[in-house]
């Protein structure tokens, strides 16, 4: 996308709509279809409104990891010495201070709740990641299904959502917010596959929509840094959201805080887990030397491979971290594809990465004294066979969007809130600060799972007080 989509606002006082719901959600995500399962729980009924053929959004290109505490699951495996206050105070290290205080405490309380009524009532059977803990939590939080895929959490979500009987219309482009004079939300617009055009009128209005990531122009100017990086997230995410916001004066946070990755393989196109690096694994440039502190995180890795000759680097690993990786199916569809080089000495893999042996023997080397310039200390050195895969630093998507109150009503310039507008997931400013170092690992599904809980809450209360008023 070379543009800003066409994304509009409407003034009337009602709709002449083709139907009425309630809640209406743009987006269907796991933002979106989260916040329809605790609306239908809650006997609210709504529509989803996704704009593909088929559910899908950033979630399904992710890992589908979610960082939780005090999750049923969490305790079953014996963690017992996590909180809300641990992980929000482990939000706040990894953004330097600088997340929205209260949407960290917001996100941080609903996480847990959020994951066990979605396995208590819907089905979603979470699994507890303890092999290795990513960088910046302090205990073993991160959650996923036993696929450990976001493909599979989407088609969880998905099911969930038609066992109990929410519509969602898809392929329907919701391009126009109707606003009556007070600015309430009354109805949206949006375009069907034919070009026909359609009005559904609402109650309450949830933007669980998307980032710009996908937008070009946005990205050049808000972060310049990542001009040029490949794009591996969904390419509806165009900034829907942020457009309508800025045409109806609400406020905007950090614009700057986006989820990069340092291990996008190229030329497949996949996610290489980070799990190979933090147990061991190393990152290796052209000239076969390290460049950077890979525990510090994935995200702020983007933008120091993107440094690199080429922008590219090498992961490097052996046989035991070979191992770890083939428990992650990313990893098995690239390396069935060809990106998993397999080498039998330095000289080799010299050969494999184009540099001088003798130069990457001394990387190598230096991996065996226990305490590095940078700061990382490894607990062992790599032992041939080799194993490398070639990347590239990539956007995945971004952490900034409509300022909301903790309640995930999207707030004005003044700090007021919309009556019945909402943002959450992609659509809001997350909790990562305003940087690419600001990203704790599993930020992006935290704020799309815990927002929509929160949002669907926030919706549901206002429909029935307004069922409750004479």
């Amino acid at each position: 996308m070379t543009g800003n989509p066409s994304r509009l606002i409407r003034r009337a006082a009602e709709v002449e709509a083709d139907a009425h719901v309630p809640v209406a959600i743009v987006g269907g995500g796991a933002c979106g279809l989260t916040a329809a399962l605790m609306l239908a729980d809650a006997g609210v009924e709504c529509v989803v409104l996704e704009r593909d053929a088929l559910p899908s959004g950033s979630t399904a290109l992710s890992s589908g990891f979610i960082p939780a505490p005090g999750t049923r699951t969490q305790r079953a495996h014996g963690v017992q010495d996590d909180s809300a206050e641990c992980f929000a105070a482990d939000i706040q290290a990894k953004a330097h201070g600088r997340a929205a205080p209260a949407l960290v405490e917001a996100y941080a309380d609903s996480i847990g709740p959020a994951l066990d009524v979605l396995q208590e009532r819907h089905g979603l059977q979470w699994m507890l990641l303890d092999g290795f803990l990513y960088p910046g939590h302090s205990v073993h939080r991160m959650h996923a299904l036993p696929q450990k895929t976001g493909a599979s959490l989407m088609a969880a979500l998905q099911s969930a959502v038609e066992a109990a009987g929410i519509p969602v219309l898809t392929q329907a482009l919701v391009d126009t917010l109707v606003l009556d004079a007070e600015n309430r939300v009354v109805g949206i617009d949006y375009t069907r596959p034919d070009g026909s055009r359609e009005t559904l009128a609402c109650d309450a209005l949830l933007l669980a929509c998307n980032g710009f990531g996908g937008n070009a122009q946005m990205v050049r100017t808000l972060l310049p840094e990542m001009a040029e990086a490949t794009f591996g997230g969904h390419t509806g995410n165009d900034g829907s959201a942020i457009l309508w916001g800025e045409s109806l004066g609400a406020r905007l946070r950090d614009l700057g805080g986006y989820q990069g990755h340092g291990s996008w393989v190229t030329p497949q196109g996949a996610l290489m887990s980070w799990a190979v690096m933090m147990e061991g694994g190393v990152q290796i440039n052209c000239e076969g030397r390290r460049f950077h502190d890979e525990t510090e995180g994935y995200s702020e890795a983007a933008v120091h491979v993107l440094a690199q000759p080429g922008g590219i680097a090498w992961n490097v690993f052996d046989a035991p971290l070979l191992a770890l990786a083939r428990g992650f199916p990313d990893f098995c569809d690239a390396e069935a594809a060809g990106a998993l080089r397999r080498c039998e000495s330095v000289e080799a893999l010299a050969d494999c990465i184009g540099c001088e042996p003798a130069v990457l023997q001394g990387t190598l080397d230096a991996m065996r004294n226990s305490t590095r310039p940078d700061g990382r200390a490894f607990t062992r050195g790599l032992d041939a066979p080799y194993f490398a895969v070639k990347v590239t630093g990539a956007l995945f998507h971004t952490q900034g969007g409509l300022d909301t109150a903790p309640d995930m009503r999207v707030l004005r310039h003044d700090g007021t809130p919309f009556a019945n507008l909402l943002a959450a997931g992609g659509a809001a400013g997350g909790v990562s600060g305003d940087a690419v170092w600001g990203y704790l690992s599993g930020n992006g599904l935290l704020s799309a799972v815990a927002g929509g809980y929160i949002a669907a809450h926030t919706a549901a209360a206002l429909i029935h007080s307004t069922k409750a008023s004479p």
